[in-house]
């Protein structure tokens, strides 16, 4: 590849050709060589949400996708992006206002009420059994974000880059926990993972194009293959439980020219 290819991101550290630069909110912070190789830079990797659309109007290559940053951590748009593209997802719907009343009545108890903007590893997910509950989640959200409760022992992780199938795991919730985040203890399990499931991820990164992510399926008896979340900052503990180290990964896919 012609040019300079600079990163943004710890991860590009053992990379070679790849000038790692800290992400500072001041161009002007950046000396005179750190601005050249800026502006002269062919490729972007990691290119942070403040600067991924001003390297985009200078007509640079990204990595990841701009998609990958206006989705990451917004549970609101990325149900949204699954309805309109019919992807399928648990029934969800998003409540304002004088509408939260109505919730009982579209959702019967237990339904699933989640934090829709910012939570992670499992917080800001709560299983609400009464009207009580309810009232308390509330408290806590100005939007309310309500989700069908669809019992599970487990769920599926399936990491892709560039739609490339890094590694998939079962997520086993502890017992007593309706949440299987490996944050909230649970376990992992690299065995048996359905190609159905393998095939349905491939799918959903092209249609939504997410070419770095983590996805959470799900497996319903009468819905099949569903999506529960794409995680843009997902979790390493499983990757380097199974010798894949993130750096690693990425240097790798960098020499094969794959990213």
């Amino acid at each position: 590849m012609k040019g300079q290819r600079i990163a943004f991101s710890h991860r590009f550290r053992e990379c070679p050709g790849v000038r790692v630069l800290r992400a500072l909110p001041n161009f002007d912070d950046y000396d005179e060589e750190e601005k050249r190789l800026i502006r002269e830079a062919e490729k972007v990797y990691y290119p942070t949400k403040f600067y991924v659309d001003l390297f985009i109007t200078l007509g640079k290559k990204i990595f990841p996708s701009r998609e990958s940053y206006v989705y990451s951590g917004d549970k609101i748009r990325q149900t949204a992006l699954f309805q309109l593209l019919g992807i399928p997802h648990p029934r969800t719907r998003i409540f304002f206002g004088h509408q939260k009343k109505a919730i009982p009545e579209e959702f019967p108890f237990p339904f699933i009420a989640k934090i829709p903007r910012g939570s992670s590893m499992g917080k800001g997910v709560y299983l609400v059994h009464n009207q009580e509950e309810l009232n308390q989640y509330l408290h806590l959200s100005a939007v309310a974000y309500i989700q069908e409760y669809i019992p599970l022992v487990k769920d599926l992780r399936v990491i892709l880059i560039q739609h490339r199938i890094i590694l998939a795991y079962w997520k086993i919730a502890r017992t007593g926990e309706f949440r299987s985040n490996l944050a909230q203890g649970a376990s992992v399990a690299f065995e048996n993972i359905p190609k159905a499931a393998l095939d349905f991820a491939g799918r959903l990164t092209r249609l939504c194009n997410f070419d770095d992510v983590g996805l959470d399926l799900c497996h319903s008896p009468d819905k099949g293959w569903l999506v529960l979340e794409a995680n843009m900052n997902y979790g390493q503990q499983a990757l380097v439980e199974k010798g894949l180290p993130i750096r690693q990964v990425l240097r790798e896919l960098l020499e094969e020219g794959f990213i």
